[in-house]
């Protein structure tokens, strides 16, 4: 019996410069066309079947590598990833963007 595995991809990539940006862009859009979905900003995450497929997978996006910035990866059981809880705090007034309107003094 096959054991499904999920890969995360958690990723910090500089956007400083163009070039970089255009790297950043690169790395997320072959995570996207990979099969990755976004988790939350700058973390992917992706279903294998077996072990097989992640060795694969973990070479397909190893060749993906953008030249600057951290990339890691964690591969668990995918029996594991469903026991990950999503924590949200409650919003308060200050954390709710206030709306300004712009004045012009003459």
């Amino acid at each position: 019996m096959t054991k499904f595995m999920r890969m995360i991809v958690f990723f910090d990539l500089p956007v400083t410069e163009k070039s970089a940006q255009k790297a950043a862009t690169k790395f997320r859009n072959f995570l996207i066309n990979d099969g990755y979905l976004m988790v939350q900003y700058s973390v992917y995450s992706r279903v294998c079947n077996g072990y097989d497929a992640v060795k694969t997978h973990e070479k397909r996006l190893k060749q993906h590598l953008p030249p600057n910035g951290s990339v890691r990866l964690l591969t668990i059981t995918e029996k594991q990833y469903e026991s990950m809880q999503i924590l949200l705090g409650e919003y308060i007034q200050s954390d709710i963007p206030v709306a300004y309107e712009q004045l012009t003094l003459l």
